[in-house]
């Protein structure tokens, strides 16, 4: 399966972390996801991840920019970043698709995938 483009050290991803308090982010901006504190090799590592920001990527094309940015910061004022509709589909995406990322290795079990941070 391609890959989108992945920015490691994105000044973009930096603000998020330090926004979540998260000691590593990936997000999606476009088609592209933005690493920080994380390198690239860690993130697919982690199938779970890598599928819950190919779904942000669909969201992405679904909504267009601006549309997704829109909702994503409206949702996050009325239900706090954990329970944003965008984040929620994201998860249940990650638990659906995972083993499409996993690159032929067992899935990782809870204690080894990334923590979804519950910043409201």
């Amino acid at each position: 399966m391609q890959l989108p483009r992945i920015v490691e050290n994105s000044p973009f991803a930096r603000v998020a972390r330090a926004k979540l308090g998260a000691t590593n982010v990936a997000m999606v901006l476009g088609n592209s996801i933005h690493l920080s504190g994380v390198s690239r090799e860690q993130f697919l590592l982690d199938p779970f991840w890598v599928a819950h920001e190919m779904e942000h990527i669909r969201q992405f094309q679904q909504y267009g920019r601006l549309g997704f940015l829109v909702r994503y910061l409206r949702d996050w004022l009325r239900h706090g970043y954990y329970n944003i509709p965008f984040e929620v589909e994201a998860r249940n995406a990650a638990e659906l698709n995972a083993h499409l990322y996993a690159q032929g290795r067992p899935l990782p079990g809870p204690a080894e995938r990334h923590p979804s941070p519950k910043v409201k």
